[in-house]
């Protein structure tokens, strides 16, 4: 991206939370508040992700998942972990609202392809790559196309269509869908796992 396009992209990001802080400060309260009577402390998640050009920085979002254990003191399963509330966080995308302060700092955008682990940076082929051209977003083209519903490959390769199509036009639309999407609750897991299974590197899921 060029400088023009970030400091752009930046102060879209920012105008726009400003504008909704009255809407979704008061929402993470609330929600912080039910996490911390249904699930107990913690009650965010950090974790470290792959943001704009493979840097790390430390993603937030509100802990869905009990801390259950075996018999040995291994955490169970995640499908095991999760418990009516924590599907209707995750179907709602409530559990996502801590993301934006990750936006206000500058690590994320509103709009890009979603931040994932570091260790699958070494994964990507040279074009799934090109998704750390632009910085990472809460929603992005993949989400609003199929979100945990598609493939690593699809999502991907959706992706880097924003990297090349991108646009303050396309933002703000991938934006009106994503409302759309979040009150369908379409497309949150994948079929057969309790969230979207590993990325294990290009052509590994068939």
């Amino acid at each position: 991206m060029s400088q023009f396009e970030v400091c752009s992209k930046r102060l879209m990001d920012v105008l726009l939370l400003m504008l909704t802080i009255w809407l979704w400060l008061p929402a993470i309260a609330v929600v912080a508040l039910l996490v911390r009577a249904r699930l107990g402390t913690p009650v965010l998640f950090v974790q470290s992700r792959a943001g704009l050009a493979g840097r790390t920085f430390l993603f937030t979002k509100f802990r869905s998942m009990t801390e259950a254990t075996d018999s040995q003191g291994r955490l169970l399963p995640d499908e095991q972990r999760l418990t009516s509330f924590s599907r209707w966080l995750r179907s709602t995308s409530l559990d996502e609202l801590p993301s934006l302060i990750n936006v206000l700092r500058g690590h994320m955008s509103l709009v890009g392809p979603r931040p994932l682990l570091p260790e699958y940076l070494p994964l990507y082929d040279l074009r799934q790559a090109r998704r750390h051209e632009v910085p990472p977003g809460v929603t992005g083209w993949a989400q609003v196309n199929g979100r945990n519903a598609i493939s690593w490959e699809q999502k991907f390769e959706l992706d880097v269509w924003y990297v090349e199509n991108r646009s303050f036009w396309l933002d703000l639309r991938i934006l009106w869908i994503t409302l759309f999407r979040v009150l369908k609750r379409d497309g949150v897991v994948q079929e057969g796992h309790a969230t979207a299974e590993r990325f294990r590197g290009s052509g590994s899921l068939k």
